[in-house]
């Protein structure tokens, strides 16, 4: 016998009204998948660990059985949304990173942690769900052994590039990713096929040459690995190449073509501080551990600690043939932490010191 459905139960309706909600909220995409374990997604982050690309994340190499298999973070799941909120900034980032005396800092950490902001509307969302249609709910966003960017490619948000992030043909590249794990079925979107065809300008754009082959990532020479994860000295020949990136590296994601779709984000947290748009070396290279950590209140770069990113800094203070900066380069040759003080005897040797 089969049982009638009504509004209240329909799959569809319920779908429906699921993405006006999370529409309403503010976010940007969504898209509904099945929560099934896909054995190539597992098989392709095992390519990724055995090459060793993963670097110092070793935390993408611990294989505790969670990873690629929903269910094992929710016993209880069956359908996962995925959800995107855009991130667009408001100039092309690529500006700075022709700009030798200034530092370049990734659109995504311009503004406030995203973390934060996204978070706190999965949350909305899910007790919106759980409220209305009594199901059990967990939401994720970046914190978890979730494996978004192919959650959302099955679930029609983008495709994941010859640059292995995400690309949409509404947002370009710049959506951070969340999710919403339910325990109630409902029907699957359509994933999105691969639209790059035979571009590979985000490849010819990368400074270190990162990617062996398109749609591979050697973390250990990308720019965004090397100032944010990275957590020992890096090679003369990867500093050579870094530029003035001090944080992060957007490059691949800025000359997609699919990225002159995109708007600039409407959500005021995310838009970015205007002393880290374009911010002078010279004044980066001064921070102390107390000035970083105010300067960087409430923003991802905090977490990398004042170490780290003056490393960064004085790698970009050498590559800048800017021979003004010397001075504070042979200031910072005597820091008491070893990774600076060896990034700046560099940037003495760079700019003509001994």
């Amino acid at each position: 016998m089969t049982i009638a459905t009504t509004p209240e139960t329909d799959p569809r309706v319920i779908k429906a009204e699921i993405r006006d909600e999370a529409l309403t909220l503010g976010f940007d995409a969504v898209g509904f998948t099945d929560a099934e374990t896909k054995p190539q997604d597992i098989e392709a982050l095992k390519h990724f660990v055995d090459k060793g690309y993963h670097g110092d994340m070793d935390w993408m190499a611990r294989d505790d059985g969670r990873r690629g298999h929903p269910r094992q973070l929710m016993d209880s799941v069956r359908t996962i949304i995925v959800l995107g909120v855009n991130y667009g900034p408001g100039q092309d980032p690529m500006t700075v990173v022709n700009m030798p005396d200034r530092g370049a800092v990734s659109v995504y950490a311009r503004g406030k942690d995203y973390h934060d902001i996204v978070k706190k509307r999965l949350k909305k969302l899910g007790r919106w769900i759980a409220e209305t249609y009594g199901s059990d709910i967990k939401v994720f966003v970046d914190t978890a052994p979730v494996m978004e960017k192919p959650l959302a490619e099955r679930a029609g948000i983008g495709w994941q590039g010859k640059h292995t992030n995400l690309v949409s043909r509404q947002k370009g590249s710049w959506l951070f990713l969340g999710e919403v794990f339910l325990s109630i079925e409902l029907p699957p979107d359509a994933p999105e096929p691969d639209h790059c065809g035979s571009c590979d300008k985000c490849l010819r754009a990368c400074p270190t040459d990162a990617f062996p082959e398109p749609y591979q990532l050697d973390a250990t020479r990308c720019i965004s690995y090397l100032t944010i994860e990275h957590k020992g000295d890096i090679a003369d020949e990867l500093m050579d190449k870094m530029g003035n990136h001090v944080y992060g590296c957007d490059d691949c994601l800025a000359v997609c073509p699919w990225t002159k779709f995109s708007a600039p984000t409407s959500e005021p947290g995310l838009e970015a501080r205007v002393e880290l748009t374009q911010p002078k070396l010279r004044d980066l290279a001064r921070l102390d551990d107390p000035s970083f950590r105010e300067v960087f209140a409430g923003s991802p770069i905090k977490r990398t600690g004042r170490d780290r990113f003056l490393r960064n800094v004085m790698i970009a203070v050498g590559n800048s043939d800017d021979k003004s900066l010397k001075p504070i380069a042979e200031d910072l040759a005597r820091d008491t932490s070893p990774l600076v003080a060896n990034a700046a005897r560099r940037a003495v040797r760079k700019l003509g010191g001994t």
